[in-house]
């Protein structure tokens, strides 16, 4: 994890992602104004997240979308509570706040991330997802959904803006349809196997190829 540094200005990234809209089966994680103060709790942890990870970082390592026993939770894309609290972990030095009622106490797609990025050489990649929102299958939130076309259209520019603030060159797509997704948005991304779903060792692989 990058050590102290100037802070990366993300008020472009915050517009952008602030302009992205949600169905009504896809939650905002970043609202402010949303009830209880889970979305201050998320936003204030990603953007600790990222003035930590975002100096130096020359990658983007991009998720489709958030996941409910994850992101949702924690604010940190491929981060469920599991990594949160890991005192040993790759966030072990970032001041990130724990939920009081997390929805899930890990998520396996989040352990496998970590535990590749362990052997990372240089500046860690930033984390993220194109769709920024979590789509739901309604009116269960405690589900995932893929994102629509749209969806995914509408959350490009965040990850755009993304790599602008924190000077990322390279564009690295967790699964096909992520890396459809950026390219729809004129982004040429490399595309890894997504973890879920047996793909966990060549998703490893795979990213040890790429550090």
């Amino acid at each position: 994890m990058t050590l102290d540094t100037a802070p990366v200005d993300l008020a472009a990234f915050w517009a952008a992602l602030d302009a992205v809209p949600a169905a009504a089966d896809a939650e905002r994680l970043f609202d402010v104004d949303g009830v209880g103060g889970a979305g201050t709790l998320r936003r204030a942890n990603l953007d600790r997240y990222l003035q930590r990870s975002g100096p130096g970082a020359d990658t983007i390592l991009v998720a489709e979308a958030s996941g409910w026993r994850g992101m949702t939770n924690t604010g940190v894309p491929f981060t469920s509570m599991r990594e949160l609290q890991d005192p040993d972990g790759l966030f072990a030095d970032v001041p990130l706040t724990v939920p009081d009622a997390p929805t899930a106490p890990w998520e396996a797609s989040s352990r496998v991330v970590h535990a590749a990025l362990r052997g990372w050489h240089g500046p860690l990649p930033v984390l993220w997802a194109v769709f920024p929102h979590h789509p739901f299958v309604a009116p269960d939130r405690l589900t995932n959904r893929t994102p629509r076309p749209a969806e995914v259209r509408d959350g490009a520019p965040v990850a755009l803006a993304l790599a602008e603030a924190v000077g990322a060159r390279r564009f690295v797509a967790v699964g096909r349809k992520a890396q459809g997704a950026l390219a729809a948005a004129g982004i040429d991304a490399i595309a890894v196997r997504h973890p879920a779903q047996g793909g966990a060792a060549q998703f490893t692989a795979q990213l040890a190829e790429l550090r």
